[in-house]
């Protein structure tokens, strides 16, 4: 019952992010990495963090994970676009220790699993690949990216059509009946 009525502080003025019109802060919390000041801003559209002036889009981080001490964003980079998917690769792991993380970790947790209708690992030609249909907000449908294993020929003939083919398999057994 005590839980009820202890409010999180709000986020200070001088740490909000250059937020969206349409975009609200769902939790915060403060950074402790010896570093300087810094909060780990999420909101409904993505997940603000220190030293950056820009927010990645759930769609866009590849993996979260939550220690109980420090969180771990693993951002997605595109490196390529193809006839209906887009190539994306791992971006340097960020590691952040939660102070007083809240609801913050929850929050992660939930959006970036929101994010991802589908997703399958699959064998290629010479490697592996996981298709994933992600949903992108502002956009209709899913939008279909492939994540290569380390090691995969990426750029080679049979991977790109196997590829291909997977991404339109999976594309047909998501879309709804009628459409």
């Amino acid at each position: 019952m005590l839980k009820l009525f202890r409010r999180r502080p709000k986020l200070p003025p001088a740490a909000r992010p250059p937020l969206e019109r349409d975009e609200r802060v769902l939790a915060w919390a403060a950074v402790g990495n010896g570093e300087g000041d810094g909060v780990v801003v999420a909101s409904n559209l993505g997940l603000w963090l220190p030293g950056r002036g820009h927010r990645i889009g759930w769609h866009d981080i590849v993996k979260a994970v939550w220690s109980g001490r420090e969180l771990t964003v693993t951002p997605g980079e595109q490196v390529a676009e193809r006839d209906g998917y887009l190539v994306v690769a791992d971006r340097p792991a960020e590691r952040y220790l939660l102070l007083d993380p809240g609801e913050l970790p929850h929050q992660v947790r939930t959006r970036v699993t929101k994010s991802v209708a589908y997703t399958q690992h699959h064998a290629l030609p010479g490697g592996a690949g996981r298709i994933v249909g992600r949903r992108v907000p502002g956009v209709d449908g899913l939008t279909w990216m492939v994540h290569y294993d380390p090691g995969t020929p990426v750029d080679d003939e049979s991977v790109v059509a196997e590829t291909g083919r997977l991404v339109d398999a999976a594309r047909i057994a998501t879309t709804p009946a009628g459409l």
